[in-house]
């Protein structure tokens, strides 16, 4: 994965929207433009118009914009999708996106349509999405999904976020910041007063920061050396104050060793049968994010047999992983645990019958392994081979 041995620390300055994101990324990692761009257009009709980075100065911060710029002064209104959560998720599920796009900005998506649909008890299929109903969060979503993709097992770490303060214009009239949705995406996360007003954080902004931290903040940076920065511009002009949010990237490797953090969740399973948990134990390994799975036999209540079951998921992969355990095993309940892991650098051979993993020790020693099932295979080729020779003889 790209991101392995990355540290992103995000300061939200200005605040936190889905545009100010994907312009601060876009400005640390340029090379992401390309297939950030490619993944909006395959989901935004060219007569709406087209996503646009262009360069900007904040308060004398240099930084990027990401903006929509219509086709024509009414085309969004004449050219309106569906905003239904159902329809916004199919639109992103059967465009032609990169690797990894479509995963993560349903994830996104879905967070959002969740907090909707809590705040104004309604299942989640009825959501209409009345603050994001425009083709510029359909925009957003898609490009965000398109960076974290592409920079998968990257850590990140937030600085407390900016609380501001009035009201905003939202459907169902004026509401405090942050707005209900906002609040709801961003429990358990830290806020702060600038006594800077109006709405900072947006949804479709909340929505990506509980994705890329697992809905599991940390505000510290672990060691490492600075790469580059990025800063993403607001539309709102601030007195005394640039409005960006800022990304520092960070190369957490250290003597041939990487770091990240993965979050782990666990739990004792004693009332399914052998088959069924390997059924959803398949299921739960093929899942996207999931780095690794184990199973322990243990003794539980009542001196009752018991599997523990613990599985280590990319952090914003988390919450959609807890939800599939739910859904796959008897389980009532998870442990959650955020943990640190070192790694080393390793590497794939796929050039010889056998495929290879090389990984490079701290000492420089290498070492190789074959695939454990291509060398099953092999071994199986081999006895049919010699079963052919003892028919011929």
């Amino acid at each position: 994965m790209r991101g392995e041995g990355l540290h992103l620390h995000l300061d939200p300055v200005g605040g936190a929207a889905g545009d100010m994101f994907i312009a601060a990324m876009l400005h640390a990692f340029p090379d992401l433009a390309e297939r950030a761009l490619a993944d909006v257009a395959a989901v935004l009709p060219a007569e709406v118009g087209h996503a646009e980075l262009s360069e900007h100065v904040a308060s004398g911060i240099t930084a990027r914009r990401f903006e929509l710029v219509l086709a024509a002064p009414d085309a969004g209104r004449r050219h309106g999708a569906e905003t239904t959560y159902r329809a916004m998720r199919e639109l992103l599920e059967n465009a032609p996106l990169s690797e990894g796009t479509a995963e993560a900005a349903c994830a996104i998506l879905h967070r959002i349509a969740e907090a909707e649909a809590q705040v104004h008890n309604i299942p989640i299929d009825r959501v209409h999405f009345h603050e994001i109903a425009d083709w510029d969060a359909l925009m957003d979503v898609t490009a965000a999904g398109s960076i974290c993709a592409a920079l998968s097992g990257a850590t990140v770490s937030l600085a407390a976020l900016p609380l501001g303060g009035g009201l905003v214009e939202t459907a169902h009239g004026k509401l405090p910041v942050p707005a209900p949705a906002t609040a709801l995406i961003l429990q358990g996360y830290d806020w702060h007063d600038d006594g800077v007003p109006g709405e900072r954080v947006t949804p479709t902004g909340a929505a990506i920061l509980a994705h890329l931290t697992g809905g599991s903040p940390i505000a510290s940076r672990p060691p490492g050396r600075l790469r580059c920065t990025g800063s993403g511009a607001g539309m709102r002009v601030m007195k005394g104050l640039p409005n960006i949010l800022r990304v520092s990237v960070f190369d957490t490797a250290s003597e041939g060793i990487a770091q990240d953090s993965l979050v782990q969740f666990a739990c004792d399973i004693d009332d399914m049968t052998g088959e069924e948990l390997g059924v959803a134990v398949d299921r739960l390994r093929a899942m996207e994010g999931v780095v690794d799975l184990l199973m322990l036999n243990g003794q539980g209540k009542k001196s009752r047999p018991v599997t523990r079951l613990e599985v280590l998921v990319q952090p914003q992969a988390a919450d959609w992983v807890a939800a599939r355990v739910f859904d796959l095993t008897s389980t009532l309940g998870l442990r959650r645990t955020r943990v640190e892991r070192l790694i080393l650098p390793r590497e794939s051979d796929d050039s010889g019958p056998l495929r290879r993993k090389r990984a490079q020790r701290p000492s420089g020693q290498v070492t190789t392994k074959v695939e454990s099932d291509d060398l099953a295979d092999a071994e199986t080729l081999q006895d049919r081979r010699r079963r052919a020779r003892a028919a011929e003889g």
